[in-house]
């Protein structure tokens, strides 16, 4: 199903307040990748009321390393996106996100929360929005990040918790390292389970090229961003690989049409805080399914609104996928953070009303 128009799926009311307040979501411990290390997650909640009684909350919880603006960038904008919106009608409010390009995680949380607020006029899903036949059960992959001396421990308990794919972070040690230890590891598997890999374009082309030599070998699901590269190099290794590569990161600040009309890799990443919404995430996934390509949804490492958020996306698509969203394990504070059961997670409650993280700062009045 083709996505609606933001302003066509509000309900007609105005809001009677807006406010804002920041947040830091510590981590259980470093999450480690070649893009860096983090210890927490940090970011923007935003909270919009209407004059008919309802509630709609959103995240903006900026990435840098993932392609968005920084969180000074996006608090510098907040206040001025804001001014004046007390009144207004929602569809008015809804028109400023136009001038919130340049901060995706801004506009992701603004437009998640009006998302929300249309879900609770109908007393449906976020999901059911966008695909009404959708079932909400959502294959996830686990994030077991980097191959640390703790690997096979988190390995082991992501087995026995039933998942089928399992993440892991590439090109934070030597490559000969990473291949030996995955090697090992992927004979603890059982039959079936696979391997879904991100390189973070930590390779060269010399040892991308290697390392899908050597990974044919292994039951490698996908492997995401292995270069920084231009797309004929990116063609060439696809043409190399049994398996599907993906644009990730390097997908932000990409032309749409152009990408799509010759993919150099079978496989789309689609980070909604990166994006600016899950309704530009939804259009690129439909347009990249009418092309040929794969589309997998996964998190920034957001706190529970923003994951929440992005499982409405997953749940849409309705592929059978699994999509990178058990991130919440890692976030010290899992008060409402959408956890997983048999390495699914359930989309279909609705709107749930998450606790801030710790740390939160006072509400802000717009």
């Amino acid at each position: 199903m083709a996505a609606e128009p933001l302003d066509a799926l509000l309900p007609a009311a105005r809001v009677s307040r807006i406010r804002w307040r920041a947040w830091c979501a510590p981590l259980k411990r470093a999450w480690h990748s070649a893009a860096g290390s983090l210890n927490a997650r940090r970011g923007l909640s935003i909270r919009i009321e209407t004059d008919t009684g309802l509630v709609g909350e959103g995240e903006c919880a900026p990435l840098p390393a993932a392609g968005t603006e920084t969180l000074a960038a996006a608090r510098a904008v907040l206040p001025g996106l804001l001014a004046g919106c007390r009144g207004q009608a929602l569809q008015r409010l809804a028109a400023r996100l136009v001038g919130a390009g340049a901060t995706p995680a801004l506009r992701c949380g603004l437009e998640a929360a009006l998302l929300e607020l249309a879900a609770r006029a109908r007393g449906r899903p976020l999901f059911r929005l966008l695909a009404p036949g959708a079932t909400g059960m959502v294959a996830v992959n686990a994030a077991l990040g980097a191959l640390d001396a703790d690997i096979g421990a988190r390995l082991e308990a992501a087995l026995a918790a039933g998942f089928r794919v399992l993440k892991i972070k590439l090109g934070v040690h030597p490559l000969e390292d990473e291949l030996c230890r995955l090697r090992v590891l992927a004979g603890r598997l059982p039959a079936g389970v696979r391997l879904r890999l991100d390189a973070n374009r930590a390779w060269t082309v010399e040892a991308a090229g290697a390392a899908l030599r050597a990974l044919a070998e292994l039951p490698v699901e996908s492997l995401e961003e292995p270069v920084a590269a231009d797309d004929n190099v990116l063609r060439r290794l696809q043409s190399q690989a049994a398996f599907p590569l993906a644009l990730d990161e390097s997908l932000a600040g990409r032309d749409a049409g152009a990408l799509l009309a010759a993919p150099p890799v079978r496989r789309l990443v689609l980070k909604p805080m990166v994006m600016g919404g899950l309704l530009p995430a939804w259009r690129l996934a439909q347009e990249a399914r009418a092309a040929g390509l794969e589309t997998v949804v996964t998190s920034t490492l957001e706190a529970a609104t923003g994951l929440q958020a992005a499982l409405q996306l997953a749940a849409a698509l309705d592929d059978g996928r699994a999509h990178g969203l058990a991130t919440g394990a890692w976030l010290r504070d899992t008060d409402g953070v959408p956890l997983p059961r048999d390495g699914r997670l359930d989309a279909g409650a609705g709107p749930v009303d998450a606790a801030l993280p710790p740390g939160a700062a006072g509400w802000v009045e717009a």
